[in-house]
């Protein structure tokens, strides 16, 4: 069973997956949406947050409309967050939970998270289950955003996706499509396995999750189907924008050392998401074949 009409609150508006999100609940024109980016909605503010949020949830209560809240924002500058994990913990571990408590028993929160919350030694894919034992500031945080959430009960959804793409901002992808289309060459890491994830095909889970009327797991996994390693994703970009896949070349990560570690190993066990009956995620490889049809990300353009 479908709920509908929806009024959408989109946080991260203008980043990587909110503007993919942004774009398909532009075409649900019986819903209402509101999306904020940066300047809309100061995560680190909680009295502004909590009134922001509680004036939406107000005008979704006089319209007579389902609030879903999407919560695509997130401090995602892995390095910065070793030397400022304080606002890190703010951005992706306290605000979670505010919003957590503002929407209890008032509306679904479709929180993302991320695969950093594991320890990335695992050899098989990480279970919705598995221990939290993150190893990077940034992981941390958003290991705290997930315990916030969870401690405030009330319809809320944790779903941990990896490695995600698109269209918006800078990406793994589009980097490596700008190298391609100049004919450059690079060095990729072989030793860090995980699952690249289009953001486009994301964002559609996502509101597909939002539009269940139905109750839903409280921690899901999702990203696209299958994994393959940095250099990997490297060589599959080169080849599909016809590129030479020689240019591309094995290295590890000991010889690009990162003030934040990487995880070696990022794969989530997606069986949660498939036993949810939501819409199954495409192969890796085939998403992102229909991601580089996008002229802007086959040249390496951010849009």
């Amino acid at each position: 069973m479908t709920a509908a009409p929806v009024a959408w609150l989109v946080t991260g508006a203008r980043g990587q997956l909110g503007g993919d999100l942004r774009a398909l609940l532009a075409g649900r024109p019986a819903d209402d949406v509101t999306a904020l980016d940066r300047a809309g909605l100061d995560l680190t503010d909680e009295a502004r947050l909590r009134a922001v949020l509680r004036d939406w949830l107000a005008g979704a209560r006089r319209r007579g409309l389902r609030p879903v809240l999407v919560n695509a924002a997130a401090y995602t500058a892995v390095d910065a967050a070793e030397a400022d994990e304080e606002t890190a913990l703010l951005v992706n571990g306290r605000a979670p939970g505010w919003m957590a408590e503002e929407l209890a028993g008032a509306g679904r929160l479709v929180h993302v998270s991320t695969d950093y919350v594991f320890d990335g030694a695992a050899t098989e894919p990480y279970p919705v289950d598995a221990p939290l034992a993150p190893r990077s500031a940034y992981g941390r945080t958003k290991a705290a955003g997930e315990r916030a959430v969870a401690a405030a009960g009330g319809d809320a959804v944790v779903v941990r996706t990896a490695w995600v793409y698109g269209a918006h901002g800078a990406n793994f992808v589009r980097t490596m499509a700008g190298r391609a289309a100049a004919g450059a060459p690079v060095s990729v890491v072989d030793d860090q396995v995980g699952s690249p994830t289009w953001s486009a095909g994301l964002a559609a889970g996502l509101v597909a999750l939002g539009l269940r009327a139905e109750p839903v797991p409280p921690v899901l996994h999702r990203t696209d189907a299958g994994a393959v390693s940095w250099f990997g994703l490297a060589r599959a970009v080169y080849e599909e924008l016809g590129a030479d896949p020689v240019l591309v070349t094995p290295t590890t990560t000991a010889a690009f050392p990162r003030p934040a570690p990487r995880p070696a190993f990022s794969v989530l066990d997606g069986s949660s998401w498939d036993a949810a009956g939501l819409p199954a995620p495409q192969p890796w490889r085939e998403a992102l074949r229909a991601a580089l049809a996008d002229p802007g990300l086959r040249a390496g353009r951010p849009i």
